[in-house]
């Protein structure tokens, strides 16, 4: 397994949907559900739990194979999918690419090592790779090193040209520039342009120690910051008051509970344009190496070079897992974009990419099939996507007979296990099921194991406000998986306890 595996949990499940806002459903979907409600009594008492009316809800169940749907509401309804839409882009991959499909980041130079000391150009071609985090770029780098090369005396280029030119600013869609799910793609994307901070309480010292993991030349970290013996562990990044904007250094201005324990914080970095050279002149220094050139934005010179080392990514059929398991935007982004780079060259657009997920997807669903169907990238983050749970359901049952169809399976996260349901209220690993939410949205979809065989399962919530909506989703998917889901919803003494 690559280094890259002890990175995949935090840099992946950062990265998921956030809470926004996305445009109302019109007035015809808000009307009161009709007396004669299909829907299971469960799922009406959920609902009713959170105060949420009917028409909130879309829902589809059907078998996997193929066939009429079992359970049916809402389900034309064109709603946000959210996340649900990484569904759409990893399956595309898998099916056009091919899940034993690689990505490869080369490092390229041209000139003359006297001693240690490379007299020359040298630079990094991006392919896109969305898995070139820390420790793959280190393994990389010291390739570079056991080649006998320590002081590089030229350009370092760094070549994007895979990729047309996207504003790297994270900012753009909700303001929230230090959340990693706002990380915009690249075709030299070095670890997602985030760091991943541990505090570490130190009690015999009263202070919290600060880790950055990622090495930043000429990035200052605060390395302690006070430790609050009396302070509940609630919201505690807020407590550090942490300035996250400044690209020279990152300071708290307030303390850490000691109630915590050990905590983890990933955050982007503030100048994401200048990432990736401090990340590399970091590496490069601790690994006992020198550059005493510069950095350029540019594509590679023309003319002869050769290849100076080179990573190779996990297969596509691994690295939809991360995608979906932890619902990761900025990968699920890169991947659309590799997809229309394969198809139609370099540069790849975020246009071509659009273009292309909206092509497969009609293909999927069929003349006629996909009325009101709104595309806009390939992870979800998006207040104009629109996806109905009839044709979410039926791209689902094409998908069940796919030969790539285990690998987009186990790519879901497993009921009760991993991912991002490990600790929804199901039977453990009965349910397979890809979460999405944005602020007044909340949806699931996915297949479960009924007793009748494998079932597709999907629901959509759209409403307003903040409300409890997991358990609403967690009644639908219990109703598919039939006896096995009611037993879970029971607790042991009857519901006695509760009661008191």
């Amino acid at each position: 397994m690559p280094p890259a595996l002890p990175r995949r949990r935090w840099l992946a499940g950062c990265l998921g949907g956030p809470l926004l806002a996305v445009r109302p459903l019109p007035a015809w979907a808000q009307a009161a559900a009709a007396p004669s409600s299909p829907l299971p009594a469960g799922v009406r008492a959920a609902l009713a739990q959170a105060r949420l009316p009917e028409s909130a809800l879309a829902v589809w169940v059907a078998p996997a194979e193929g066939g009429a749907p079992s359970l049916a509401w809402g389900e034309h309804q064109a709603r946000n999918p959210a996340s649900l839409f990484k569904l759409v882009s990893t399956a595309q991959a898998l099916d056009q690419l091919g899940p034993a499909f690689t990505w490869t980041t080369r490092c390229l130079g041209q000139g003359r090592l006297k001693g240690d000391v490379f007299d020359g150009w040298i630079g990094l071609r991006g392919s896109g790779d969305p898995t070139l985090v820390l420790e793959r770029l280190w393994l990389l780098l010291r390739r570079l090193r056991q080649r006998g090369l320590r002081t590089l005396r030229g350009p370092f280029y760094l070549d994007r040209s895979a990729f047309a030119q996207i504003d790297p600013r994270a900012d753009g869609f909700d303001g929230e520039a230090s959340r990693p799910y706002n990380v915009r793609p690249d075709a030299l994307m070095l670890n997602q342009r985030s760091v991943l901070l541990s505090f570490v309480p130190d009690a015999e010292r009263g202070v919290a120690e600060v880790l950055a993991d990622a090495p930043l030349a000429g990035w200052q970290v605060d390395r302690q910051v006070p430790l609050l013996n009396r302070t509940p562990c609630e919201d505690w990044r807020a407590g550090l008051k942490a300035r996250l904007d400044l690209p020279e250094r990152l300071s708290f201005a307030g303390g850490y509970p000691a109630a915590c324990g050990e905590r983890q914080w990933p955050v982007a970095y503030a100048a994401p344009q200048r990432f990736d050279a401090r990340l590399i002149a970091g590496l490069w220094a601790e690994l006992g190496g020198r550059h005493e050139g510069e950095f350029k934005e540019a594509p590679l010179p023309d003319g002869p070079h050769q290849v100076l080392a080179e990573v190779e990514s996990p297969p596509l059929g691994q690295v939809v897992r991360d995608i979906n398991k932890f619902s990761n935007n900025v990968m699920a982004e890169q991947l659309a974009l590799t997809v229309a780079l394969q198809a139609d060259g370099p540069p790849a657009t975020p246009a071509g990419a659009r273009a292309g997920l909206e092509r497969w997807l009609r293909a999927q669903l069929g003349a006629g099939g996909a009325e009101g169907v709104v595309v806009d990238n390939g992870s979800g983050l998006s207040r104009d996507t629109r996806l109905s749970a009839a044709q979410l359901g039926r791209l689902l049952q094409g998908l069940w007979h796919r030969p790539w169809q285990p690998e987009f399976l186990a790519s879901l996260p497993a009921s009760g296990l991993d991912g991002t349901v490990r600790r929804w209220d199901l039977p453990p690993g009965l349910a397979r099921l890809k979460t999405g939410s944005l602020r007044d949205v909340a949806a699931v979809a996915g297949y479960v194991q009924s007793p009748t065989g494998w079932r597709v399962v999907v629901a959509q919530l759209q409403h307003e406000g903040t409300v409890p909506t997991r358990p609403v989703l967690e009644a639908v998917t219990r109703w598919a998986l039939g006896p096995a889901g009611e037993r879970a919803a029971t607790p042991p003494d009857g519901g006695q306890a509760a009661a008191r």
